[in-house]
């Protein structure tokens, strides 16, 4: 089986090179405003450089899901693809700071669309590896473990924030990228590894039955529980925090939602073995949802920060077992595909939060009434659907 320590040593580095990989992001938006001005480019213009980043990426992540799928027929050439357009993305990341200052507007957005377009590369096809070789009991622990650095990365994210506000970009973009291309060299004997540790039986007998999957009810869901998750992290927690505190105190309160993220989603992939990961999916969206509602009407701030941590817990595990769902319905031959998909629709909620930001319909007083009620009710829709959708054979996914 493949639950030697192998795939879990896996698992570890998928999370090293997530923690990394976030880790540009983060230092990406917090100095894209300072580049594209001495890039000569207007301020106003940045939110759409974000949001054109996100139409990228949800273009690529299936694109590069897609591509996944095919190279991976012959052992060892998808981790060679990875690396070597994962050290292009990282050489575009670090030319950026050094771009800028040419006031070239047309050579920053070059190297922004490809370092944007090349780092989904490390999105869909790794994870797609673990559907492809893993035995399937050991994918919700496998796909926690790669998120877990995810997480741990967006949960320091406030502190980078504030300690980089006024350095030098060459430097931290300098580190990041090395850091992540460092990371990123040992994805060719991740690849040849799980291959070697495959379970032999990976393949289902050719007399079972395939079993069905609500892959359209899985793909909703997703969508809805993205927006949900947009909708409360990105646009209301820091609201919810200032009733009650200080701005300068947002770097500590933000990463409660990341910790409850990490701590509660690890314990949660039990239950995704257990009962398939749309059940727990679907639990994760409604305990999101009253957790958000609990959370708008939260009347001290200790109780916010309990909330908020048990609002995470539960993105956390949604997340987690939508990877695990994904890499099974997608079981096998298109696992990179349905992951990619994932990827997608999660960058397309992106893309709508700032659309929303960029019309300043979040400042529009009877719009923002209705942000607190959002989260509540996506999520609820969400994990209705994806608790009460009857199936024609239902198998854990």
């Amino acid at each position: 089986m493949a639950t030697t320590s192998v795939p879990h040593r896996v698992g570890l580095y998928l999370a090293v090179v997530q923690f990394f990989f976030t880790i540009t992001w983060t230092v990406y938006v917090i100095f894209l405003p300072r580049l594209a001005a001495e890039a000569g480019i207007p301020k106003q213009v940045v939110i759409f450089i974000l949001m054109l980043d996100q139409l990228i990426f949800a273009c690529m992540d299936l694109a590069m899901g897609v591509m996944a799928d095919r190279v991976s027929r012959v052992v060892g050439r998808l981790g060679y693809i990875v690396l070597g357009v994962t050290l292009l993305s990282c050489l575009a990341f670090l030319l950026l700071p050094l771009a800028a200052p040419r006031g070239a507007a047309w050579l920053f957005i070059a190297l922004t669309v490809l370092w944007s377009a090349s780092s989904s590369v490390l999105r869909a096809p790794p994870l797609m590896l673990l559907g492809k070789y893993a035995a399937r009991p050991a994918l919700p622990w496998l796909s926690a473990l790669s998120l877990f650095g995810l997480g741990a990365a967006s949960a320091v994210s406030p502190y980078l924030t504030v300690a980089l506000r006024d350095a030098d970009p060459r430097l931290p973009f300098a580190l990041s990228s090395i850091a992540l291309a460092l990371a990123t060299l040992g994805v060719v004997w991740v690849e040849r590894r799980l291959a070697a540790n495959a379970a032999p039986a990976a393949a289902p007998p050719a007399a079972a039955a395939k079993p069905v999957h609500p892959l359209f009810w899985f793909l909703f869901g997703v969508a809805l529980l993205g927006l949900g998750f947009q909708v409360h992290f990105a646009m209301n927690s820091a609201p919810l925090y200032l009733r009650f505190a200080k701005p300068d105190d947002l770097e500590y309160l933000m990463p409660v939602f990341w910790i409850g993220f990490n701590l509660l989603m690890l314990p949660a992939t039990l239950a995704t073995q257990r009962f398939g990961g749309l059940v727990v999916m679907g639990t994760g969206g409604v305990v999101g949802a009253l957790a958000a509602y609990l959370a708008s009407g939260a009347g001290s701030l200790n109780f916010l920060i309990a909330i908020q941590f048990i609002a995470g817990g539960a993105w956390g595990c949604v997340l987690m077992s939508a990877v695990a769902a994904a890499l099974l319905i997608g079981h096998t031959g298109r696992e990179g595909k349905v992951t990619g998909t994932l990827f997608s629709l999660l960058a397309l909620a992106t893309f709508a939060r700032m659309a929303v930001v960029a019309a300043q319909l979040n400042k529009d007083p009877q719009f923002a009434a209705l942000l607190g009620w959002m989260p509540v009710a996506l999520w609820a829709l969400a994990g209705a659907l994806l608790l009460l959708v009857p199936m024609q054979r239902r198998a854990p996914a």
